[in-house]
């Protein structure tokens, strides 16, 4: 099941980036690009709820980092998932080993500076 979980995750990830690429190119695939200047990545698409915000507003750009987002919690909804089957089969160490992996997981996913 995990490897399921896992498979289906890269495969619903690889999709949406694939979408979003594919309204990108159609929108911008023939602007020149502009290599003498550095533009970094809008404030909007540094945030998950602005990446979901343009996402849902058909933004190829948004929709690639939505794919991106789903590709990052592709593992993390492993570990969540091993959490739940070490409980169910009420096995306490591996659930306190996989918590701690959680918590480490979620930690550095919300320390990274922006």
């Amino acid at each position: 099941m995990i490897g399921n979980l896992l498979q289906w995750g890269i495969i619903l990830a690889s999709a949406v980036v694939l979408f979003g690429g594919g309204i990108y190119l159609t929108r911008h695939g023939f602007s020149m690009p502009r290599y003498h200047v550095f533009v970094g990545a809008p404030t909007d698409l540094r945030t998950p709820s602005g990446i979901v915000r343009d996402a849902f507003g058909l933004s190829g750009r948004g929709i690639i980092q939505l794919g991106l987002l789903l590709l990052i919690a592709t593992p993390v909804a492993r570990v969540v998932f091993s959490v739940v089957a070490f409980a169910v089969e009420r096995d306490r160490l591996y659930v306190v080993v996989t918590l701690v992996v959680l918590a480490i997981l979620l930690y550095s996913l919300t320390s990274l500076q922006v």
